[in-house]
């Protein structure tokens, strides 16, 4: 049994200590906004905060979050309250199919919080999600106004 705390709450899982935290946070834990996207830490859909960094969960052990304060797509608006950067997502109409879109966000949260107002080239070297909308324009966009929020 390991112990993580995940959106502010400490949830017990019964997993390998090496397992994916990608499998205990939607398997284990019931919280299906992270996503499976390709297993090998490229795509980006399933970031996550561990201790504020992003963290690409598919690879990222069970083992290694323990102690750490995690956070996922569903513990990032405060109450009802969205993030300022889902709320420019929504905004500058970025989600297509929307299946990339929690890693997106958790990426661009943690650049924010690192950067207040970054720039173009700061936006292209720390969201490198994939998309396959090709939503990238509105991504950036959506970036500068939370930035500005």
């Amino acid at each position: 049994m390991v112990r993580l705390n995940i959106n502010g709450k400490t949830h017990e899982v019964d997993v390998d200590p090496n397992t994916p935290l990608l499998w205990a946070i939607r398997e284990q834990v019931g919280l299906t906004g992270t996503k499976y996207g390709c297993g090998i830490a490229q795509c980006g859909a399933c970031t996550v905060h561990v201790d504020g960094a992003p963290v690409r969960s598919c690879s990222f052990p069970v083992s290694a979050a323990v102690g750490k304060k995690i956070t996922t797509i569903e513990g990032l608006a405060q109450g009802k309250e969205l993030h300022k950067v889902q709320k420019a997502w929504l905004e500058h109409d970025v989600p297509q199919c929307g299946y990339c879109q929690s890693g997106m966000i958790m990426a661009a949260a943690a650049l924010l919080k690192e950067k207040p107002k970054p720039t173009d080239a700061d936006i292209n070297a720390a969201i490198t999600n994939i998309c396959r909308c090709g939503t990238f324009q509105q991504v950036r966009e959506a970036i500068h106004m939370a930035a500005k929020a």
